[in-house]
């Protein structure tokens, strides 16, 4: 590994390497004597003085750049894993203020209780999010208008922040679930394709789309190759979104109904899950879970790597060869005027 691919803390202290090149420097040590042939030849000297040079150069070389702080930048590596890429839609109307799964009427709206929809919604995306940890999620928000609060990504801590800011204040009035389509569509057009791809919509009610909306959210959506699941969180437990004998007539021709069958025939695989009570909304999720489990491209950040060490013990290591050889020096010496 070379130089060029560190980063540097101090770089400027590099300017100090020629420092390295002092032994090589003439000290000035020539003998004088009588006659050369009185000087042997001696090969292994050479080899000596040569590295001991050598040694002394990387001492100086290795404390100079371990002092200059090299480290090795943050990097992206992709890896084999099991999930799915998700994009997270959440309904912020004011109905999703109401009580989840009542029997009859809806009951007082109650944005600080936790039955709220909008609250358990929370808190079962919080735990879906949490058992799946090679995922990519990405979160948008609608009600008259549909917001994307967080793009695509590998960070668990800003995923399960986001749903939590997600479940804060009081609903607004109206339910854009169009805008929240296209946008989570589009979320992925922007992406390079690494595996299954699933759009998760969690609202209480529907909309009215023109045929050229549906017409640019079905090409949408065919193009980018997502699965749609919708969590359908029932108004009334009686209510469903698949026609019954016992239909109410104020649910023969709903917009939940309507956009039922628009996804239908969008021609991506999709499937809806009608909660009316914990254990619906709880069994969703765990059907979700279990089959969005493919193989995935999944990117891990390798955070920033201090290497100044490899240099410090490059440097101690020749530090020590040199202590080494001044020791036999000496101990040389001494035995010579025994």
């Amino acid at each position: 590994m070379s130089l060029t691919a560190f980063g540097w803390t101090t770089p400027y202290l590099l300017l100090l390497l020629p420092l390295a090149l002092l032994p090589w420097l003439n000290h000035n040590l020539d003998k004088k004597v009588a006659w050369v042939r009185l000087v042997p030849v001696d090969p292994l000297s050479k080899a000596i003085s040569f590295l001991l040079r050598l040694l002394a150069s990387l001492t100086i070389a290795g404390l100079i750049v371990a002092l200059a702080g090299p480290f090795l930048p943050e990097q992206l590596v992709d890896r084999y894993g099991q999930g799915a890429e998700v994009a997270i839609l959440v309904d912020r109307s004011r109905s999703m203020d109401d009580p989840f799964a009542v029997v009859h009427q809806p009951a007082m709206r109650s944005p600080h209780g936790d039955d709220s929809r909008r609250r358990v919604s929370k808190d079962y995306l919080t735990e879906f999010v949490n058992r799946r940890p090679d995922d990519r999620f990405g979160y948008v928000f609608f009600s008259a208008n549909s917001q994307e609060l967080l793009p695509l990504t590998y960070s668990r801590e800003a995923i399960l922040a986001t749903i939590e800011a997600g479940a804060m204040g009081r609903g607004l009035s109206d339910t854009n679930i169009v805008n929240a389509l296209i946008e989570a569509a589009e979320m992925f057009e922007r992406e390079v394709y690494r595996g299954s791809r699933i759009v998760l919509l969690i609202s209480d009610g529907g909309a009215v789309i023109s045929e050229e909306e549906q017409a640019y959210i079905t090409e949408l959506y065919r193009q980018n190759n997502l699965t749609l699941y919708w969590i359908f969180l029932r108004p009334m437990m009686a209510m469903t979104l698949e026609p019954s004998e016992d239909d109410n007539l104020l649910w023969v021709d709903t917009v939940e109904r309507r956009l039922h069958e628009f996804f239908k025939g969008l021609g991506v695989p999709y499937r809806a899950f009608e909660a009316g009570s914990m254990e619906d909304f709880a069994n969703a999720i765990d059907e979700i879970d279990r089959q969005q489990y493919q193989t995935l491209v999944v990117q891990d950040i390798l955070p920033r790597q201090p290497r100044a060490d490899l240099f410090l013990w490059l440097a101690m290591l020749a530090l020590l060869l040199l202590s080494a050889s001044q020791l036999y020096t000496l101990w040389g010496v001494r035995k010579a005027h025994e």
